[in-house]
């Protein structure tokens, strides 16, 4: 798969925001600020490739991919937090 340089900024931004709602949303985490951006940048990866194979849409433009990205980052600090935290949500 092919990502433009254009896109790439875009999912790096998208992710900055991912995660840091990510954050907020998934308190008690224990990363900080950066370690949730780090996470919302995976995130926004993560959303970026998964969510359309699977055939989930929400819409276009840049609110949907911040909407895509912060769910991406959500079910990634859940599961950082499962492994790392000994299985507590």
């Amino acid at each position: 798969m092919y990502i433009s340089n254009e896109g790439l900024l875009v999912i790096l931004f998208v992710g900055l925001v991912a995660g840091w709602l990510a954050g907020k949303v998934v308190r008690g985490t224990g990363f900080g600020i950066i370690g949730d951006i780090v996470v919302g940048i995976a995130g926004a990866f993560v959303a970026s490739f998964l969510f359309p194979k699977l055939g989930i849409r929400i819409g276009t433009g840049l609110v949907s991919e911040i909407v895509y990205s912060a769910i991406g980052a959500v079910i990634l600090l859940l599961v950082v937090r499962l492994v790392r935290g000994g299985g507590r949500f």
